[in-house]
């Protein structure tokens, strides 16, 4: 208990060398935790995901600057990654509290129409319209786009005309 006490130290006066022996763990014991919640809790960013995330680094910061107990902080950070996919699981199977917890997209032009009141309420610009149909369909502007989405994930999705034109053209046959 000794040799555990010297190299992982107690409390928040900790050297170096005991800092980084926390880091060590942590990181090992993260990368468990990551595999446990999957790797769409870093790749989707919605949201619930940002939080779960946020959440996570906060509480392990703190068991490796020795600020809360080593073990009761990693166990908190362990039922944060279990409880994120527990309701990541459940909202698969139930929409309504899918679009509750994670959110939905929002469409905030059509076919040369803008959806002002939805653009106002998310705080999105006629320019942030602009960029999205730069960078996805390297069209100088939103004019250029079928239909553009604010998703919960707070990313815009373009999708252009030819998208639409060929999508009717299978309706067609």
């Amino acid at each position: 208990m000794d040799v555990i006490q010297r190299v992982f130290g107690d409390g928040n006066n900790l050297d170096a060398l005991q800092m980084s022996a926390r880091a060590v763990v942590l990181f090992l014991m993260m990368l468990v935790l990551i595999r446990i919640a999957g790797m769409r809790s870093f790749g989707r960013k919605s949201s619930f995901d940002t939080i779960v995330v946020v959440m996570f680094g906060a509480v392990l910061s703190r068991a490796l600057t020795g600020s809360s107990p080593f073990w009761p902080t990693v166990a908190g950070a362990t039922v944060l990654v279990v409880i994120h996919r527990i309701v990541a699981t459940v909202t698969t199977r139930w929409r309504w509290l899918e679009r509750a917890i994670k959110g939905d997209h929002s469409c905030l032009y059509r076919d040369g129409m803008l959806f002002e009141r939805d653009m106002t309420f998310h705080g999105i610009s006629v320019a942030d319209l602009d960029e999205a149909t730069r960078r996805r369909l390297n069209a100088p502007d939103h004019r250029a786009a079928h239909e553009i989405y604010l998703e919960s994930s707070g990313e815009l999705s373009v999708i252009g005309d030819d998208a639409h034109a060929s999508a009717d053209s299978e309706l067609a046959h």
